[in-house]
């Protein structure tokens, strides 16, 4: 099976079925990307690991505290920064509208990418069949091995003996599914931010010393 995601020249990587869709804008940066890092429209939140999700509108800037952030306006961006968490976008073919998702442990626990398709139907009308899911570059179940008291709270687990290793991004995909949204419309990224070296950021391997990477998705003016 060909490759769902592609890095372009700027070190971004986008989602090949999204990248049909003229009027998206969308992408998931990398280590070495710049993409969006000075653009002043760009909507983004103080993240602290919560179910909230909020209506950015055209607005620009840091807009409170929160994990989502929807808009349907022509023009505007919505974005998340990673470091291992997960980066999830959800774009609605029928009503033009997208959501940057950020999805760690403590989120995803809470259904941050499940709430997010709620508020789409709440803000615009939106079905989940018409719901596109782009799942990006986190860390895998390869790298994200954690302690029984987080493992427990997940199916999505290799065991409960000991130190176990827990699927983020499967863990989402599920969630959106449950949501109504279609497994063939879920794209994942399958890219480990932990054990790919330089190309991506990674908390778990570099610490206090890793950066943050952005990924956004927008409506693009007419």
């Amino acid at each position: 099976m060909p490759p769902l995601f592609q890095k372009d020249e700027a070190g971004v990587y986008r989602a090949l079925p999204l990248s049909e869709l003229p009027w998206l804008e969308h992408g998931f940066g990398s280590a070495s990307s710049t993409a969006w890092n000075q653009q002043p429209g760009l909507a983004s939140l103080n993240q602290v690991h919560s179910s909230i999700c909020i209506y950015a509108g055209d607005k620009q800037g840091r807009l409170g505290e929160g994990d989502a952030l929807i808009t349907d306006v022509p023009g505007a961006m919505v974005a998340v920064r990673t470091a291992d968490c997960i980066p999830v976008l959800l774009v609605d073919t029928r009503h033009r509208a997208v959501a940057a998702v950020h999805a760690g442990w403590r989120g995803t626990v809470q259904r941050i990418s499940a709430l997010t398709v709620d508020a789409m139907t709440s803000r615009f009308g939106s079905r989940p069949q018409d719901l596109t899911a782009a799942i990006g570059p986190g860390i895998g179940p390869c790298c994200y091995e954690v302690g029984e008291e987080v493992a427990v709270q997940f199916p999505e687990r290799t065991n409960l003996q000991g130190r176990t290793r827990v699927d983020l991004p499967e863990a989402n995909r599920r969630q959106l599914i449950a949501a109504g949204l279609s497994p063939e419309r879920i794209y994942k990224a399958g890219l480990c931010t932990c054990c790919s070296g330089e190309e991506f950021y990674s908390w778990r391997r570099e610490h206090t010393r890793s950066g943050r990477m952005i990924a956004a998705a927008g409506v693009r003016k007419a």
